[in-house]
Parts: C-alpha cells; sequence; structure tokens
C-alpha cells in the first residue's frame, strides 16, 4: 500500500513538472542555442532524478568515473527502464540520444525532447534508419556531443537477453572515436510498465573505453555485449 502511495506522488509530481519544464523549454528554443537549450532543458532531468529518491527511496551508485573519455564518444549501454533515458542525458551532457521518432509526438515530453536535436529514427526503415544514425552521430560528434545508443533497441527486463545491433559500433568506427560501454540494473528499481518502485540503489557501470579506429562492427559489438552481460551477472 505504502509503495503505491509513493509511486502515485512521484508519478504526479512527474508529470506537473514535465508540462512546467517542457512549457519554459519551448519558449526558450525561440532564443537560445542547442548547448544553451541543453542546460535549460535538463534541469527537468535533474528534478526527476531528485523526485525519485524523494518520493521512491531510488538511488544511484556509479562505478567506473575514470573511464570516461575526454572527447565525445559514443555511448552503448544495456535498457532496461525509462530512468536510464532520463539519467544518461544529464549526467553526460552534452549528449545526443537515438531514439525512435514516434516518442516526439507525445505531448509535451516529446516536445521538449525534440529541442534537443536528438537523432530520432524510423526501425521500420533500417537502411534510412542506418544512414540518419551514421551521418547525424558524425555531425552530433563534430559539434562537440556525445552519442547515447541502446543497442537492444527496447527495453528488455532484468534477467533477459537480447541481441545488441551493430548500429553504435559502426557509428564509433566511422567517427574514429571511443565506444564506452555501461551496465546498469534500473530496471530492478524502476521496472518498465510498471507503477511500482522499489526503494534501493541503483548500480551504474561505467567499462573501460574501446578505441573504435579500425575495428570490425560486428565483433566490437560482441565485445561490448559480453562486457555488458558479464556485469549484470555480478550486480
Amino acid at each position: 500500500m505504502l509503495a503505491s502511495i509513493r509511486a502515485l506522488v512521484f508519478y504526479t509530481g512527474y508529470v506537473i513538472s514535465l508540462v512546467i519544464y517542457a512549457s519554459f523549454c519551448i519558449l526558450a528554443g525561440l532564443f537560445f542555442p542547442l548547448k544553451t537549450r541543453y542546460v535549460i532543458c535538463l534541469q527537468w532531468n535533474r528534478f526527476a532524478i531528485w523526485w525519485l529518491t524523494f518520493t521512491c527511496n531510488v538511488r544511484y551508485h556509479i562505478s567506473g568515473l575514470e573511464n570516461i573519455p575526454a572527447r565525445p564518444f559514443v555511448i552503448l549501454s544495456n535498457h532496461q527502464s525509462p530512468w536510464e533515458t532520463i539519467f544518461f542525458v544529464l549526467f553526460f551532457q552534452p549528449v545526443c540520444p537515438i531514439l525512435k521518432f514516434e516518442l516526439l509526438r507525445i505531448p509535451f515530453f516529446g516536445w521538449g525532447l525534440k529541442l534537443l536535436n536528438p537523432i530520432a529514427i524510423d526501425r521500420n526503415k533500417r537502411k534510412e534508419a542506418r544512414t540518419a544514425l551514421l551521418t547525424q552521430g558524425q555531425a552530433r560528434i563534430r559539434d562537440g556531443f556525445s552519442v547515447l545508443v541502446f543497442p537492444e533497441g527496447t527495453r528488455v527486463d532484468p534477467g533477459q537477453d537480447k541481441k545488441f545491433s551493430s548500429g553504435g559500433a559502426e557509428l564509433a568506427i566511422a567517427a574514429q572515436t571511443w565506444v564506452l560501454p555501461i551496465a546498469h540494473n534500473a530496471g530492478v528499481y524502476w521496472p518498465a510498465h510498471k507503477m511500482i518502485k522499489k526503494p534501493g540503489t541503483i548500480a551504474v557501470h561505467i567499462g573501460p573505453a574501446i578505441d573504435a579506429s579500425n575495428r570490425d562492427p560486428r565483433e566490437l559489438t560482441e565485445e561490448v555485449s559480453l562486457w555488458v552481460k558479464a556485469a549484470l551477472q555480478n550486480m
């Protein structure tokens, strides 16, 4: 019962704050350049992470901070929950997420998200999606943005397995930059498609960065996939 009340309070504040922040960000988008919009719009992400801790006692702990490269890179992470989509964009800023174009149609959330100039792709059109990832992704990296990719393509419940796609590795190879593998267990505490949150500490493990120069995309993807799976087993 208490968990349900906490979740209800969380989502009430979550939705109300989203409407307020998104409205403000839409106005900011009329006057400020992209990197300034990032700083403004991501204040909602900061609030959402704090609000989750305050209402549901869901915290986080990060290890491997020393592995983050000093130059823009491609993040390859497992995907379990809404949490990492909110937190990673905030923590690794400036970062450009790869996402489904349908998300941009969601009222307020999608409108605010569009102001951050994400790479929105249609997964049903594989050829066009790959082209958009490679061309727009390299452009973002040249502009000083890292790129966030969830190679599973969709949220996967803890303990379940889904093959990693090679698009993120291909981007890192084409851009001659680094891949940063990340494993986390956010789905244990903020399960996808469920209202109840489980109190506890989300573990985020950042692995050693991998130089993607002259690598084979399938081999690089497999290397990251095996590392993520091993890290998850140790959480």
